[in-house]
């Protein structure tokens, strides 16, 4: 899952963005709202989490833009006007959920991956296929009913491709999903994570690779 986090107040934006990386989210962050439109136009986020007094362009501007693309981005207002009135204008404007500051960070994750069920596009809550049963919010795995041990990032591929199943994602369609755009695109990152995730999955495989296209997973269990 990709987010943007919006917020003017840096050391605030720092801490909620590490804390969601933490979750296995990619995460880029903006301190304005003009910075955050230029994100949007070059990067696809599930999620963005915006708040209203933004410089540059006003929160509620930027809400605006994101609420009228086609295949746009669920809205989290993440913000200190928490009055009842305050929340209904937000969600007027287009907001698909709102938080008032201070927040318990558990139910701030608890809304992100509930928004991003919401996206058209998303599936179910539980990811299956090939045997493998993933479940984002209470980030178990399972192969064949047998619990597995992944690190964040292994976790956050295996999620991105049972998202994409039985499509392929690119080596650079994980860097853009899994990681941020700081991301090294030269660096064999995936290639190592993807090694590792195979290895704690075991056999028979269920990650085909196909050199020039990607990675995928098929819909179906593999044969033994």
């Amino acid at each position: 899952m990709r987010v943007l986090v919006v917020e003017d107040a840096r050391s605030l934006a720092e801490v909620v963005a590490e804390g969601l990386r933490d979750q296995g989210m990619a995460v880029d962050v903006a301190y304005d709202g003009l910075t955050a439109a230029a994100k949007l136009e070059v990067n696809a986020y599930d999620v963005v989490l915006l708040d209203r007094d933004l410089p540059g362009l006003h929160g509620d501007a930027l809400c605006r833009m994101i609420t009228e693309r086609e295949d746009r981005a669920m809205v989290l207002m993440l913000t200190a006007a928490a009055a009842p009135g305050d929340r209904v204008s937000g969600l007027t404007l287009g907001a698909d959920d709102y938080l008032g500051k201070p927040f318990h960070f558990p139910e701030l994750i608890l809304r992100i991956h509930s928004l991003a069920r919401r996206r058209p596009a998303a599936r179910a809550r539980t990811l299956r296929a090939a045997g493998l049963e993933l479940d984002p919010v209470l980030r178990t795995v399972l192969r064949d009913g047998r619990p597995l041990e992944l690190s964040v990032k292994e976790f956050a591929v295996l999620e991105a491709l049972l998202r994409a199943s039985p499509g392929f994602l690119s080596a650079e369609d994980l860097l853009e999903q899994v990681w941020d755009e700081n991301a090294d695109p030269f660096t064999n990152t995936v290639t190592v994570t993807v090694s590792r995730l195979r290895r704690k999955l075991g056999g028979p495989p269920v990650i085909t690779t196909t050199p020039g296209i990607g990675y995928r997973i098929p819909d179906v269990p593999p044969a033994t």
